[in-house]
C-alpha cells in the first residue's frame, strides 16, 4: 500500500478547496443564472444559501474526510458505517459524470482563448460558437483539456494539486479584479450595478418558488458539494486544522469570486445589450460564449486582448475544479489497490473522455448531462451526506469539528442543529423540485 500523502501547508489545502469550488459554476453559470432569476434578488438568495446551507454542508464533508483519513468511498466503512458507503460512491460517480462534460466546456474555453487573440469570432459570435462547440474539433479540445487535468493529478497532492492551485487561484482573482475595474469604467455600467446589487424584494416574493431552488443548487455546484471532492481533500488534513475556520474561508473566497465574475459579465452585457440578452438568460450551454464574445467583438482590437484574458481566467477556473473531480477517483484507487497515481489518473481520464464525446458531438447531450447533475445527482448526494452526518454520526461529528478550534462547543452544537433541521429540509426541497422539473420537461428535446 502506498504511503498516503498530506498537504504541505494549510494554505495549500484552502487554495485547493477554493480552486475546486471556483470553477465554471461561478463563471460559466452564475452570471446567467443571475440574469434569468431577477438579478440581485437571485444574488441575495444565493448568498443566504451559501452561508446557511453551503457552509454547514461543506463542514459535514470535511468532518467525514478528516475523521476517516481516506478517500470518499472508503471513508464511511472506516467510520464503521459500511452501509453508508453509497454516499461516497454516489459522490464519486456524480463527480465523474460532471467531469465528463465539464471537460468539453473546458475545450471550448481553450478554443476561445485563441479565437479572442485572433478575432476569429468577431464577425459572427453565434455562428462561431455553433461551428466549434460540437463535432471533431470539440472532441479534440475535450481530449486536450482532459489530458492537462490528468497530468496535474498525476503529480500528486503536494507536487501536483497543491502547487497548481497556489498559482491558479490567485491568478483567477487578480485577473477578475482587473476585468471588473475595466467594466466599471464603461459608460452605461451604472444600470448593471443597480440590477446586480440592489435586490427587488417584490420580484423575489412573487417568484420565491423558482428563485430559491436555483440559488441552492447553484451553491451546491459552485462549492463542489456532493461530488466527493471535499471529503477527499479534507482526508489529507491534520487534527490541528480548524475545520470551521477553513470551511468559512473556502465559502467566503468562493462566493467572492462568483460575485467578481458577475461584476465583470453583467456590466459588459448591459453596456452592449442594455441588459442580459434573452438567449443568455435562457441559461443555455453557449450563453457565456456567445453573449460575452459579442461584447469583445464590438470592442475591436481592445476586445482581442480583453477576450483572451477573460477566457484565460475561465480556463484556469475550469482546471482548478476539474483536478479535484479527477482526484476523487484517483485517490480511491491509489488508496485501495496501490496502483500508480499517473496510470490511474490517465486511465480514468481516458474513460471520461470516451463518455464525454457524446456531449462534445452534440450540445443537446451536454445540456442533458448538466441538467441531470444539477437537478438530481448533486442534491441527492448532498442530502444523503447531510442525513449521515446529522442523524447517524452526530456525536462523533461534533467531536471532530471541535478539533483544532478554540472554544468550539457552542459552534459545534449550533452546526449540528442546523444540519439536522433546516439544512436537511432545504436540500430535500431542492431535490424534490429538481426531480419534478425534469419529469415535467425532459431535457433532451434535440435528440
Amino acid at each position: 500500500m502506498t504511503e498516503r500523502e498530506t498537504w504541505a501547508t494549510r494554505l495549500g489545502f484552502i487554495l485547493a478547496a477554493v480552486g475546486s469550488a471556483v470553477g465554471l459554476g461561478n463563471i460559466w453559470q452564475f452570471p446567467f443564472k443571475t440574469g434569468t432569476n431577477g438579478g440581485a434578488a437571485f444574488v441575495f438568495v444565493y448568498l443566504l444559501a451559501a452561508l446557511l446551507i453551503g457552509l454547514p454542508a461543506i463542514l459535514g464533508e470535511f468532518v467525514v474526510g478528516r475523521r476517516a483519513n481516506i478517500n470518499a468511498v472508503e471513508a464511511f466503512e472506516r467510520l464503521k458505517h459500511p452501509a453508508w458507503t453509497v454516499v461516497g460512491a454516489l459522490g464519486l460517480l456524480t463527480g465523474l459524470w460532471i467531469l465528463s462534460y465539464y471537460s468539453v466546456v473546458g475545450g471550448w474555453v481553450i478554443r476561445y482563448i485563441f479565437g479572442s487573440a485572433t478575432g476569429a469570432y468577431f464577425g459572427d459570435a453565434a455562428g462561431y460558437f455553433a461551428s466549434v462547440s460540437a463535432g471533431w474539433e470539440a472532441i479534440g479540445l475535450h481530449a486536450v483539456f482532459m489530458a492537462v487535468t490528468a497530468g496535474i493529478v498525476a503529480f500528486g497532492v503536494e507536487d501536483g494539486i497543491e502547487k497548481a492551485t497556489k498559482l491558479m487561484v490567485p491568478s483567477i482573482v487578480v485577473m477578475l479584479v482587473g476585468l471588473a475595474i475595466y467594466a466599471f469604467t464603461l459608460d452605461g455600467s451604472t444600470a448593471a450595478y443597480s440590477y446586480y446589487l440592489s435586490p427587488d424584494f417584490e420580484y423575489l416574493a412573487n417568484n420565491l418558488g423558482s428563485v430559491v431552488p436555483f440559488a441552492v443548487s447553484q451553491a451546491f455546484f459552485s462549492l463542489s458539494l456532493g461530488m466527493g471532492a471535499m471529503i477527499t481533500y479534507a482526508s489529507y488534513l491534520g487534527d490541528d486544522d480548524s475545520l470551521p475556520a477553513d470551511g468559512s474561508l473556502v465559502v467566503v473566497l468562493n462566493t467572492a469570486v462568483g460575485l467578481l465574475a458577475g461584476l465583470v459579465v453583467i456590466p459588459l452585457l448591459f453596456v452592449q445589450f442594455g441588459g442580459v440578452p434573452d438567449a443568455a438568460a435562457g441559461g443555455g450551454a453557449g450563453a457565456l460564449f456567445v453573449s460575452v464574445a459579442q461584447v469583445f467583438a464590438d470592442l475591436g482590437t481592445a476586445g482581442q486582448a480583453l477576450g483572451a484574458v477573460f477566457f484565460a481566467v475561465v480556463l484556469i477556473a475550469a482546471l482548478s475544479s476539474a483536478i479535484s473531480l479527477l482526484e476523487v477517483v484517483t485517490s480511491y484507487v491509489v488508496d485501495n489497490y496501490g496502483y500508480s497515481r499517473p496510470a490511474t489518473a490517465f486511465g480514468f481520464a481516458g474513460s471520461l473522455f470516451v463518455l464525454g464525446t457524446l456531449a462534445a458531438w452534440n450540445t443537446a447531450w451536454l445540456t442533458w448531462f448538466d441538467t441531470l447533475a444539477y437537478s438530481v445527482l448533486l442534491p441527492l448526494s448532498v442530502l444523503l451526506g447531510v442525513v449521515f452526518v446529522g442523524w447517524v454520526y452526530g456525536p462523533q461529528a461534533v467531536d471532530e469539528i471541535k478539533k483544532g478550534t478554540s472554544g468550539g462547543e457552542t459552534f459545534a452544537t449550533a452546526w449540528l442543529w442546523s444540519i439536522r433541521t433546516y439544512v436537511l429540509v432545504g436540500v430535500f426541497v431542492t431535490l424534490y423540485l429538481g426531480v419534478t422539473d425534469i419529469y415535467a420537461a425532459p431535457p433532451i428535446p434535440g435528440l
